[in-house]
C-alpha cells in the first residue's frame, strides 16, 4: 500500500514540470532515465541486470514524461514491461483491500509451491461434500462450530 502511494506521489510530482515545460521536460526525463540506468549498471557490474522495486518505481514514473513513440529508444526495458510495472504499482493492493474491509485475513501462497492452491481447493471441496452437503447450516455461528468440529476431526 505504501509503495503504491509513493508511486502515485512521484508521478504527480513529475507531472508538474511536464505541464510547465513540455519540450524541456522530455529531454530532462531522458537524462534522468539514463542516469538511473547508469546507477543500476554500476551497482551490478557482472551478470544480468536486475531492477529492484525502487528502480521499477522510478522508471515507471518517468515513463509518463516520455512520448510513447520514443520509449523504446530511451528506456532499457520494453514498453510492455513499463506498463506491467505501472499496473502492479497502482493496483497492487486493490483486491486485498476488499477482503481487509471485511476483516478477512489474507494468506499469501508460499514461493515455489505451485500446487498449494490445488491442495487447499481439494480440502475445501472435500469438507463441502462430506460435511456441509449433509448438514443444514442455521447461522454463521453454527457454521463455525461445524467447521471447528471437522478441523479437529481431520487433525
Amino acid at each position: 500500500m505504501f509503495v503504491s502511494l509513493l508511486y502515485k506521489v512521484a508521478r504527480q510530482l513529475l507531472a508538474v514540470p511536464a505541464v510547465l515545460l513540455r519540450r524541456e521536460t522530455s529531454k530532462e526525463a531522458k537524462l534522468l532515465v539514463l542516469r538511473h540506468e547508469n546507477a543500476v549498471l554500476r551497482r551490478q557490474l557482472q551478470g544480468r541486470v536486475r531492477y529492484e522495486p525502487a528502480d521499477r518505481l522510478w522508471l515507471a514514473a518517468l515513463s509518463s514524461l516520455i512520448p510513447r513513440r520514443r520509449c523504446t529508444q530511451v528506456f532499457p526495458v520494453a514498453p510492455g514491461t513499463l506498463l506491467n510495472w505501472h499496473r502492479k504499482l497502482t493496483a497492487k493492493n486493490a483486491f486485498d483491500a476488499v477482503f481487509e474491509a471485511e476483516d478477512m485475513e489474507i494468506f499469501k501462497s508460499p514461493p515455489r509451491a505451485p500446487k498449494t492452491n490445488a491442495h487447499c481447493e481439494r480440502v475445501i471441496s472435500s469438507i463441502r461434500r462430506e460435511v456441509l452437503d449433509h448438514t443444514l447450516i442455521l447461522s454463521e455461528n453454527h457454521a463455525r462450530r461445524v467447521l471447528a468440529e471437522v478441523s479437529t476431526a481431520l487433525q
